[in-house]
């Protein structure tokens, strides 16, 4: 295999945009509704590309990150993809299914029935975090449903997006699936183009601007965002079976994920016990995390110099800060900032006002699950929530109380790999989902079809009206 190139491709300029959204356009007027067969084969080169270059890949998004582990990237990037273009392919045909309705009584004897069109043309928005998965996946549902896609990827990981463009290059034509990379100014070129749908994964703040520029042209939207997503501790929960799979959530490609529990709600006189027991649980996952492969860098300086001064502002607003192992500081050199226990965090500290995207988890600690509710209700609604406790009675009422994209139970991050669980945001955190079935009727028009057969009752309500018009709707009154 070759070696992942040191530089990313040259941007792509704007009439080469237009010229590539064109030549899609017009390859999809010619193919508007490609057979299954079609479709199967398309998928198969995707998993293709995620199985034949995995070393590669792993090679080039470490190379973005400075250091990522291999083994994260293997498993949440391309088995994930994987799993989601072999699904795709095994429920192709029942998704692509016409699905006839029930039809009343005052229809028949005709009948009705939607089925799946595809939409035509969808663009696809990923972000630096998991730069193969949330590139790939979208594509996934795009292409099960019969669209061509145009993929603009992040420029923060640039070897990464020059693969990408590389190897869909080789598996697919131009006018079937292509990547163009750029910065800022290429991605606001891009979501002005009038695509059948665009979907963008990424910060609340641009998702305002793709749909803002979307909304020039009426492009329906899917925006996967992100925010602050609560793991909420109930009074009970065993912080010595439980705190592993919190640490796990929170740690797993640094904290960089957008489904990471951003910060822990826990019973006030528990608080002790769950740092214990986390402080325990992170040594067992990363015994080095400062120079240990298992554990990831931040991926550039911006962001690295964002999380220190977070930690700095809730040091000087009263927070204890618990570093694991304990005395481990933040390596500028290496980007790597050990897994932080911020105890006592408070509104006071920009880091319960901002999505955090690293390894640092506040504990905020709460009297009873009213108040737990409503510090959660108070803040955007988030794209995760994570409920910790066997306690049945709490469970329910926050599943009921509190409202967020998706749910996990005693542990972190499983709904998301779930291909049957529609996944996506609410508020702002996102709209519209996506994910096996959900991504495949996210990029298809849901087309609705009534067949009136040759002898219909519906001609007694035609005019001129008179006795039998209203012999006929005073029965459909009482149906």
């Amino acid at each position: 295999m070759s070696e992942p190139p040191d530089r990313a491709r040259p941007p792509v300029e704007a009439d080469e945009l237009i010229r590539r959204f064109d030549a899609l356009r017009a390859a999809q007027a010619r193919e508007p509704w490609p057979r299954a067969e079609v479709r199967r084969d398309r998928l198969a080169r995707v998993l293709a590309i995620v199985r034949d270059r995995e070393a590669e890949f792993v090679a080039a998004i470490d190379r973005d990150f400075g250091h990522r582990s291999a083994h994260e990237t293997r498993l949440a990037e391309l088995h994930i993809v994987a799993a989601s273009a072999r699904h795709a392919m095994r429920q192709l045909r029942r998704w692509m299914a016409p699905r006839r309705v029930r039809t009343p009584l005052e229809l028949k004897p005709g009948w009705a029935y939607v089925v799946p069109q595809p939409l035509g043309v969808a663009g696809i928005v990923s972000p630096w975090n998991y730069p193969v998965q949330l590139a790939l996946a979208p594509a996934v549902a795009a292409l099960a449903a019969g669209n061509r896609v145009m993929l603009k990827p992040s420029e923060v990981t640039p070897a990464t997006s020059s693969l990408l463009a590389e190897a869909i290059a080789a598996r697919f034509a131009s006018d079937e699936f292509t990547v163009v990379t750029g910065g800022a100014e290429l991605g606001a070129a891009f979501a002005r183009l009038p695509f059948d749908h665009l979907f963008f994964t990424g910060s609340t703040a641009v998702g305002r601007l793709v749909a803002k520029a979307a909304a020039e042209n009426l492009t329906p939207v899917t925006l996967e965002l992100g925010g602050k997503s609560p793991a909420i501790v109930v009074a009970g929960a065993d912080p010595a079976r439980l705190a592993l799979r919190l640490a796990v959530g929170k740690l797993l490609n640094a904290g960089q994920t957008c489904i990471a529990p951003d910060y822990a709600l826990v019973p006030a006189g528990d608080v002790d016990a769950w740092v214990r027991a986390l402080v325990d649980a992170v040594g067992t996952l990363y015994p080095d995390p400062m120079r240990g492969d298992d554990y990831t860098s931040i991926v550039d300086a911006r962001h690295y110099e964002r999380l220190v001064g977070l930690v700095d502002d809730a040091r000087a607003h009263g927070a204890r800060i618990v570093t694991i192992p304990a005395g481990a500081a933040p390596d500028a050199v290496t980007r790597r900032i050990p897994p932080t226990l911020v105890v006592g965090a408070t509104d006071a500290m920009r880091i319960m006002h901002e999505e955090i995207f690293g390894p640092l988890l506040p504990i905020e600690a709460y009297t009873t699950l009213d108040q737990a509710i409503a510090n959660v209700a108070r803040r955007p609604r988030p794209l995760a929530l994570y409920v910790f406790g066997a306690d049945q009675a709490a469970r329910a009422r926050l599943l009921r109380e509190t409202i967020a994209g998706g749910v996990t139970v005693d542990d972190t991050l499983w709904h998301f790999a779930h291909e049957e669980l529609p996944f996506g945001g609410v508020g702002a955190s996102g709209s519209g989902a996506y994910h096996g079935e959900a991504g495949f009727f996210t990029f298809s028009h849901r087309k609705s079809v009534f067949v009136q057969p040759r002898f219909a009752a519906a001609k007694l309500l035609y005019p001129p009206y008179g006795r039998t018009f209203e012999k006929v709707l005073a029965l459909l009154k009482r149906l």
